[in-house]
């Protein structure tokens, strides 16, 4: 049902032009062996459809077919091999599709739900044949336009209307969603009680991606990161093969993906149970700016303001520490602080780890926050060792050189303010101290 009345909002929106979806690609691990498939996303959200090798067209203007499925066929020796097929019939009747034709058919169909269309809506993504298929048929209706004088006139990106829905979770989205986050929870407690000197990066890997499977999930939300010692001051490091040291910080960041809505957390602790005080000073510096940052997230407010909240938090310790030199807000304006801080504090979580959703409404009209968006809220530090500061500013004391810290929750927009969701991982400094 929830899936239907996505369609049906999707379609109040198009009018009288045709939305066309493609199937995610099969990707190619190595030589003839894929990666195990994954839908694509809008795809996904808007019919619980999940096989390769399938389109969505949504024609609210036809008469009889306004949700229409392309799929493959049941073929009994190629299902020996890879799998069950839904097919033809099951599709239309499982999904509730007006109308399901077998995948090759598409060439011969899909003109049929176009040519009464005013409007083409079609997301031009990865797939170049795909896109192709579709440039080529509009093109070739506004060629015979001067003859019939109807038509689809343009092809519009589905993005805008879709994603704005997107961006707003319903009720059933965030069970996932609290689903998603407490397997991560407990992923991430399991291995700060894991973690000892002399462990290797890889061996808290797999303890943490062994309860994400354990608990139903599909797997890692994306490549999880386990980085000690100086590789927390790689972002996206994921070598993840190094023995952790004494004395050393470890950095993780690590989120699940359930029935395909995803978590993403990060925690940054002492691989020895003990912080020197460099990385306590450093640590207590990014927790500040976190809690501010989340106290932010209300309706009402301005997406931009995490973000500069975090920053402005950050740069006054930094200067407070001798790190930056300067006044704040010109640091700030100048954003001389990118050497130590060079990322945005979040973005938007749902189907993907990175969710659609637009950040600005132009240069000087930021997205508001409103109740049911989902984020992540993640500042950091990183005294990466060959640091290019601006000139004029200190140079980096020994002392603090390769430091990474990063603190990231995800946090849901309620009616009167906010709800993290990750809030079981401690991150109190006593708490993470043994």
């Amino acid at each position: 049902m929830e899936y239907k009345q996505r369609r049906l909002e999707l379609m109040s929106k198009i009018g009288n032009g045709t939305a066309i979806f493609c199937s995610a690609p099969m990707a190619v691990m190595h030589n003839d062996v894929e990666y195990n498939f994954r839908q694509d996303s809008d795809f996904y959200y808007l019919t619980g459809f999940d096989e390769p090798g399938s389109v969505v067209v949504l024609a609210p203007h036809h008469e009889e077919h306004k949700f229409v499925l392309f799929v493959q066929p049941k073929d009994r020796e190629k299902e020996v091999w890879t799998g069950y097929l839904t097919g033809v019939e099951a599709a239309k009747e499982k999904y509730g599709a007006d109308e399901a034709y077998p995948i090759e058919e598409l060439d011969e169909k899909l003109i049929e739900y176009v040519e009464k269309a005013d409007k083409i809506y079609y997301h031009l993504g990865r797939d170049r044949s795909f896109n192709d298929k579709v440039l080529n048929l509009w093109q070739r209706l506004m060629r015979s336009y001067p003859k019939r004088g109807s038509g689809p006139i343009a092809i519009e990106d589905t993005a805008p209307a879709l994603h704005s829905m997107r961006l707003l979770k319903s009720d059933a989205e965030l069970d996932l969603m609290r689903k998603a986050a407490d397997i991560a929870v407990e992923a991430h407690n399991r291995a700060m009680e894991f973690v000892k000197p002399g462990g290797y990066e890889y061996e808290v890997q797999a303890e943490m991606e062994y309860i994400f499977r354990r608990h139903g999930a599909i797997g890692p939300a994306y490549p999880s990161i386990v980085a000690s010692g100086k590789n927390a001051c790689v972002l996206h490091y994921v070598e993840n093969n190094r023995q952790m040291q004494d004395g050393e910080l470890l950095l993780i960041d690590a989120g699940c993906s359930y029935s395909y809505y995803n978590s993403d957390i990060t925690r940054t602790f002492p691989v020895g149970g003990k912080f020197t005080a460099e990385q306590k000073t450093l640590y207590e510096l990014v927790l500040k700016a976190q809690k501010k940052a989340i106290e932010e997230v209300k309706p009402g407010n301005p997406y931009s303001k995490i973000h500069d909240t975090a920053v402005r938090v950050l740069v006054e310790g930094l200067v407070e520490l001798g790190i930056l030199d300067g006044v704040v807000e010109k640091l700030i304006e100048e954003e001389t602080y990118k050497p130590y801080y060079m990322h945005r504090t979040g973005h938007w979580l749902g189907l993907d780890v990175h969710d659609v959703g637009v950040y600005q409404h132009g240069e000087d009209n930021p997205q508001i926050l409103q109740p049911g968006q989902v984020l992540t809220v993640e500042p950091g530090l990183y005294i990466v060792p060959d640091t290019k500061l601006a000139e004029g500013q200190p140079v980096t004391e020994e002392r603090w050189i390769g430091i990474g810290i990063r603190i990231e929750d995800d946090v849901l927009v309620t009616l009167n303010g906010c709800e993290v969701l990750t809030a079981g991982v401690p991150k109190e400094v006593v708490d993470l101290e043994r």
